[in-house]
């Protein structure tokens, strides 16, 4: 069953890159107490994914803390080490959280998992965007087809 708005993220653990090296933060630690945007991809350093879906957020990340976000993160389905290369790749390092789901856990927890084996690429997330409100989802703009429209930065925008 998919998430749906007004409804809690489910817990899960995500890694991520520190200072220090790979350390786990929670779905509480990241999103307790804050207004996040959450955007999910299908993979990082894909070309859709770096070329149109994560640069939106990038480039309008004053506007969306003018808008009362507190934080942006994106997840994959890939382990800490590419999300971290991927971070300093597009300038997102320090902007933006970078959230590895290496297993796919949170994917499958909230029901926005897809399978790419097809492709060669596996489990995987669905492209998405959503507004959490203290680990409440209060938006979820799923896209039903390949490409970004429904879950890019311009139309989370005007819903905040």
């Amino acid at each position: 069953m998919t998430v749906e708005v007004g409804q809690k993220l489910p817990e899960a653990r995500f890694k991520v890159m520190t200072a220090d090296g790979p350390a786990e933060k929670t779905t509480a630690e990241i999103f307790g107490g804050k207004k996040v945007v959450l955007v999910g991809v299908p993979g990082a350093f894909t070309p859709t994914c770096s070329m149109n879906h994560l640069p939106g957020f990038l480039d309008n990340l004053d506007v969306l803390k003018a808008k009362g976000v507190d934080e942006v993160a994106v997840v994959a389905v890939n382990d800490v080490f590419v999300m971290d290369a991927w971070a300093k790749a597009s300038g997102g390092k320090d902007k933006v959280h970078f959230l590895a789901d290496g297993s796919g856990a949170f994917a499958k927890a909230t029901g926005l998992e897809i399978d790419l084996t097809g492709p060669g690429l596996g489990l995987r997330n669905k492209r998405y965007a959503m507004i959490v409100e203290d680990g409440t989802v209060t938006s979820l703009n799923v896209e039903d087809k390949p490409g970004v429209s429904i879950s890019g930065a311009a139309h989370v925008l005007e819903q905040l």
